[in-house]
């Protein structure tokens, strides 16, 4: 099975889902290219080629392999604090330099291919589809190669991102602490000043994925720094040095799922490191990384999903249960056709947000080199900017929620079979955690998102009202597009929902009347909203919030869609089936708990 090819959903959205017509001219300003194409069409046609090659590598070795990956997992540690990769492992990487996987979407002038980022999240989802875990180990060389790109100075990047396309060196993000998961700001890891201008690092990282890649972004207070987040800072320290172990890997993980991922606990003791960036400007730094981060779990949700809606598919057509399939059982039918709605919209959702990520990405990389954005760039910058902030907690929250119910309804759908290990589908479901709990656990990203909705409400007050007033559906009567007509219908059910829920949180229970219209109009007013224990009693509604928001947004996007093409229009369709009755039921608990 080719995981490109055989799948003309994905074609379709490589083609009409990513805007090309903005991200192309901004990674190849002219044509002929510098590799010697000459219109968009063929770069599209190359795209697609190194996709075509990507999914059958994934479709056919990768997700063989995955089984025997499971069971003899990714590295072992060794006695000096290194660790020694399983063969199994190691043979995926080769096949991945022999593909140029690690060197996709690497700039030239290192030796990679210089594809938009969209072509490696892509890629991505096809490896996770395969084995969530294979995802997770190459993702690291790519993202690390990024991470060099954007942060470090030049002879940095000449001398490891070369390393990392051939395969040699990936690395890792290392935040977590015992005591310092969630709360970054009270991690407790120490850097101090070296008279060479390096740093000693002194502290326990721990849940750090791929620690032994080679090197590690790490995060650390300088000593006098100030506590919390505003005294954080970044430093590279790489795993050798001077040709000796320069921090320790004391522990990989026994892990319920995703064993072909090596979570470890790393020790630093007097570990050489170089800051990079400014001092206290780390948890800056490092959330570029954690919020693409934070969107690939959203791509590798996508692909552990289609996994597993995959293998029931194919179970169904043959199981018979009472003389018919399972696929002709009334319920069975209706319950996939849900399932791959989902699954559907989703995706849809996921390669729009990868498409204004890639699009802000480049122009950060650009603005972060010294170049001056022009006033379309800046535009662009800022539309893009706003859409992936706000879209990043959400596709990790609904991607890995939705790969943990689905999961479950997989092996639900094989009946006692899909409990066995004998098939694959128990593992697709040990593994969907993974995604559940890194790089922020669902509630986690349900506050991030949550925070960032009500700041922009209460940032203007008045200008959410007027929205909530442009979106009434007597001011949209004209309105030829019946997508945009139904978005903007069920935008105003949810802001007129979320606005009682807003007054019945900041209101004093007992108000009467005239009270009411009092707090109303402060609704209008910045002061009234930095009452605290008020907002902590919104904060209880993060979870439904974010659902909400996560739905409007899939809305939206099947919308655009389905105006510029009538097939699409099903998709559309069938996710309001779904949509409508969790919107209602979102706001019925508002209202019963607010």
């Amino acid at each position: 099975m080719n995981y490109y090819s055989d799948q003309p959903e994905w074609k379709y959205l490589l083609r009409n889902a990513i805007d090309w017509d903005t991200i192309i001219p901004l990674y190849y300003p002219s044509f002929p290219t510098s590799n010697g194409f000459n219109t968009k069409e063929e770069l599209i046609e190359f795209f697609e080629q190194v996709l075509d090659a990507t999914g059958k590598w994934s479709g056919e070795t990768l997700r063989e392999r995955a089984r025997e990956l499971d069971e003899v997992g990714c590295a072992k540690t060794n006695p000096d604090g290194s660790v020694k990769l399983t063969e199994t492992m190691l043979k995926t990487y080769s096949e991945a330099v022999k593909l140029d996987v690690f060197g996709i979407s690497v700039d030239e002038k290192y030796g990679g291919l210089g594809a938009p980022v969209s072509i490696t999240m892509l890629m991505v989802e096809q490896l996770a589809r395969a084995c969530i875990s294979t995802s997770t180990q190459l993702a690291f060389f790519t993202g690390m190669a990024d991470m060099l790109e954007r942060f470090c100075d030049h002879a940095t990047c000449e001398r490891l991102i070369p390393q990392i396309i051939k395969g040699q060196l990936s690395g890792s993000m290392c935040l977590t602490e015992s005591d310092a998961g969630s709360d970054v700001g009270s991690l407790r890891t120490s850097a101090e000043k070296q008279p060479d201008g390096r740093y000693s690092l002194n502290g326990t990282k721990m849940f750090i994925t791929n620690a032994g890649g080679g090197f590690g972004f790490v995060l650390a207070r300088i000593k006098g720094a100030p506590e919390g987040l505003s005294g954080i800072s970044m430093f590279l320290s790489e795993e050798k040095v001077d040709g000796k172990q320069n921090y320790r890997i004391t522990k990989i993980e026994d892990k319920m799922g995703m064993h072909g991922s090596m979570t470890c606990e790393v020790v630093y003791e007097n570990s050489i490191a170089t800051l990079i960036g400014q001092e206290n400007e780390g948890f800056k730094y490092m959330l570029h990384l954690m919020n693409e981060a934070r969107i690939s779990v959203g791509i590798q949700s996508i692909g552990g999903i289609e996994a597993g809606l995959e293998r029931v598919q194919t179970y169904a057509e043959t199981r018979k249960q009472f003389g018919k399939t399972l696929l002709e059982l009334p319920l069975f039918k209706r319950n996939l056709d849900d399932w791959v709605a989902e699954q559907d919209a989703f995706r849809a959702f996921m390669v729009d947000t990868i498409s204004s990520f890639d699009i802000f990405q480049r122009l950060d990389m650009k603005e972060r080199h010294g170049s001056e954005l022009n006033e379309q760039e800046k535009k662009l910058h800022r539309t893009h900017h706003s859409i992936v902030r706000a879209r990043t907690p959400l596709v990790k929250y609904m991607g890995a929620e939705m790969y943990g119910m689905l999961s479950v309804k997989t092996i639900q759908a094989f009946g006692g079979y899909g409990y066995m290990k004998e098939y694959d589908v128990e593992r697709i479901h040990r593994d969907c955690f993974g995604a559940l709990l890194y790089e922020g656990t669902s509630q986690i990203q349900a506050l991030m998102a949550m925070k960032d909705f009500v700041k922009k409400v209460t940032k203007n007050p008045a200008k959410f009202i007027q929205s909530m007033m442009a979106a009434h559906p007597v001011s949209h009567f004209a309105e030829k597009n019946e997508y945009k007509n139904t978005y903007q219908s069920i935008q105003y059910e949810f802001q007129k929902s979320f606005s009682k829920l807003l007054l019945s949180c900041f209101m004093n229970p007992n108000s009467g009347f005239m009270d009411a219209l009092t707090y109303f109009n402060q609704l209008f007013s910045k002061e009234y909203w930095q009452d605290s224990t008020k907002l902590e009693r919104v904060m209880t509604h993060a979870e439904t919030l974010c659902q909400a928001l996560s739905m409007l947004e899939v809305i939206k996007v099947l919308g655009k869609q389905a105006a510029k093409d009538e097939s699409r229009k099903k998709l559309f369709d069938d996710y309001l089936l779904i949509a409508r009755p969790r919107f209602q039921a979102i706001y019925a608990d508002w209202q019963q708990r607010s």
